[in-house]
C-alpha cells in the first residue's frame, strides 16, 4: 500500500501569525509544543503589474477571490491571530476574518519582508512563548 502525504490545510494551534502579501500567505501556528507552517499561494492571472500610460484600468493585479477564504479556513482552529505584511492584504484579511470568524481575536502590524525565522521570533514574543 502506498500513501500520499496531503498538504496541511489548517493549523492545530490556537495562536497564529500570518505574513501576507498579494502573492502568498505564510501561516505559522504556534503553541507550547512547537510551530507548524502552512503556505497558501494566491492564484493570480499575473504576478506582475504592467500599467501603460493612457490605458483603462487601475493598474492593479486582479486578486484571487478564493485566497482570503483559504487563509481563513487554515486559521479556523485559532483563537488569536497576528497579521503582518507590507500592503493592503493584511487589512483585507482582517476584515475577512472579522466577517467570517468573529470568535478569532485579530490584530495587524505593518511589516516589510522578514525571514521565516524573524516572523516566528516575532510571533513567539507577541504570544509569550519566547
Amino acid at each position: 500500500m502506498s500513501s500520499t502525504a496531503t498538504p496541511k490545510t489548517a493549523t492545530t494551534h490556537a495562536h497564529a501569525i500570518v505574513w501576507i502579501d498579494h502573492l502568498t500567505a505564510k501561516i505559522f501556528g504556534m503553541g507550547l509544543t512547537g510551530v507548524d507552517t502552512i503556505v497558501v499561494p494566491a492564484h493570480l492571472s499575473s504576478t506582475h503589474l504592467h500599467h501603460k500610460a493612457n490605458s483603462i484600468g487601475a493598474g492593479k493585479v486582479e486578486s484571487d477571490p478564493a485566497f482570503l477564504v483559504t487563509v481563513g479556513q487554515a486559521l479556523q482552529n485559532c483563537t488569536d491571530v497576528l497579521i503582518m505584511g507590507p500592503g493592503n492584504e493584511k487589512t483585507e484579511l482582517l476584515h475577512h476574518l472579522q466577517d467570517t470568524h468573529p470568535n478569532i481575536i485579530v490584530r495587524i502590524e505593518a511589516s516589510d519582508h522578514p525571514t521565516d525565522k524573524e516572523i516566528i521570533a516575532c510571533g513567539k514574543e507577541f504570544f509569550g512563548f519566547a
